[in-house]
C-alpha cells in the first residue's frame, strides 16, 4: 500500500505552479440539459423533460488540461474542434479558464465532438453524441510537432485517448518522439484502437475493461491485474502501468518487478465522470512536480476519491486534495 502526507502534498502543489504539460488528445464538449418529469410522453413510452437550465463543461483532454489548471499547473491545450457553435464554446471556456489553447487546431467541415447528456429529476436520461473518428491530416501532425518543440518549458506531455480520430498512430509516434527528444515524460490515458501503439511511454494507465479487452484476459482478481500489467510492461516497454480498478482502487506495476496497491479512496461515490481524466491530470502534475510514480499513483487516487463524490464533472483542487490527503 502506498501512503503520503498533508506535508509532502502540499510541497509538490507548490513545485506544480512552475510546471508546463501539454495534453495532446481528443478535446470534446460536454453539455447538459437539466430538468425534471413529471409525465409520460403520449408518443413513446419516454419521459418528457421540462429543461430548467442549461450548461456547458470541457470534456475529454480539455478536463484533463481543466484539472491540471486547478492544480496549479500551467497546461496546453491540443487537439481539433470544428467551426462550429460548440468549438467556439470550447474557446470561451478555455479563455474564462486561463487555459492556453495555442494548440487547438480548427478544422472547417469536422465536427467538435460534443456529448449531451440529458439530467431529469436528477437522474440521467439519455445521451447524445455528435463525433467524427476519421484521423487528422499529416499537415495537423507535422504542426503539432513543431509547436511541442518550440515550448522551451514543457514538463511533461499527456497522451488522452478518447477514440475520437485525432490520436493516430502517426500522431502518437510524432509526439512520443518529441518527448524523449526533449528528455520529459509521457503519460497516457489509451482507448482500444490504438491501445499498443504507446511503446515507449513513462506511465500507461488503462482502466480494467480496456486492458482486459486488449489483452483478451479476464480479470477478476489482483494476480489478474498483476498478469495484465506485467504483460503491459513487456509489450509497451513503458517505465510504469497504472491500472485503475474501479471500487479495487489501482495497481501500479513498475519495471524492475515492483508492485504496489492503492485501495480506493471514495467515501461516497455522486459520479465517476471525468474520474480517470483527474487520475491521469493528477499523476502528471505529481510528478512533474517532483514525486516519485509511487507518490504520484498515491496522490491521483485521492483525487479520483474527491471528483466521485460531486456531481457532474468537476476539477480537483489543492485544497480538496490536501483535505483528503489530512482525512
Amino acid at each position: 500500500m502506498i501512503e503520503t502526507s498533508r506535508e509532502r502534498t502540499s510541497e509538490l502543489l507548490d513545485g506544480c505552479r512552475s510546471t508546463e504539460i501539454a495534453v495532446v488528445g481528443d478535446v470534446m464538449l460536454d453539455r447538459y440539459f437539466w430538468g425534471s418529469v413529471h409525465r409520460v410522453s403520449p408518443e413513446a413510452p419516454v419521459p418528457v423533460v421540462d429543461i430548467d437550465n442549461e450548461s456547458f463543461h470541457l470534456g475529454g483532454a480539455a478536463n484533463v488540461a481543466s484539472n491540471l489548471r486547478a492544480l496549479g499547473v500551467t497546461p496546453l491545450l491540443c487537439g481539433a474542434i470544428g467551426d462550429d457553435f460548440s468549438g467556439r464554446m470550447i474557446g470561451e471556456i478555455c479563455d474564462d479558464l486561463g487555459l492556453l489553447r495555442d494548440g487547438l487546431v480548427t478544422i472547417p467541415g469536422r465536427p467538435t465532438t460534443v456529448k449531451t447528456r440529458v439530467i431529469g429529476n436528477n437522474q440521467h436520461i439519455v445521451r447524445l453524441d455528435r463525433e467524427t473518428r476519421d484521423h487528422v491530416s499529416p499537415d495537423v501532425v507535422a504542426n503539432l510537432a513543431a509547436f511541442l518543440r518550440s515550448r522551451t518549458n514543457l514538463s511533461a506531455i499527456v497522451l488522452e485517448d478518447y477514440d475520437k480520430g485525432f490520436l493516430s498512430p502517426r500522431l502518437i509516434t510524432s509526439v512520443i518522439s518529441v518527448a524523449h527528444d526533449r528528455g520529459i515524460p509521457v503519460f497516457v490515458d489509451p482507448k482500444y484502437r490504438h491501445f499498443f501503439d504507446y511503446t515507449e511511454c513513462t506511465v500507461f494507465k488503462p482502466n480494467r475493461k480496456e486492458a482486459a479487452d486488449a489483452l483478451q484476459m479476464k480479470i477478476a482478481t489482483l494476480d489478474d491485474a498483476r498478469a495484465a500489467g506485467e504483460q503491459l510492461l513487456q509489450r509497451l516497454r513503458c517505465k510504469a502501468v497504472l491500472l485503475t480498478l474501479g471500487a479495487e482502487g489501482m495497481m501500479l506495476i513498475e519495471r524492475g518487478g515492483a508492485v504496489s496497491t492503492v485501495p480506493t479512496r471514495a467515501k461516497n461515490v455522486a459520479d465517476v465522470s471525468g474520474a480517470g481524466d483527474t487520475v491521469v491530470a493528477t499523476l502528471a502534475a505529481m510528478m512533474s512536480a517532483g514525486a516519485t510514480v509511487r507518490e504520484a499513483a498515491a496522490l491521483a487516487n485521492v483525487a479520483a476519491g474527491c471528483v466521485v463524490a460531486e456531481p457532474g464533472i468537476v476539477a480537483v483542487t489543492p485544497d480538496m486534495l490536501l483535505h483528503a490527503v489530512s482525512e
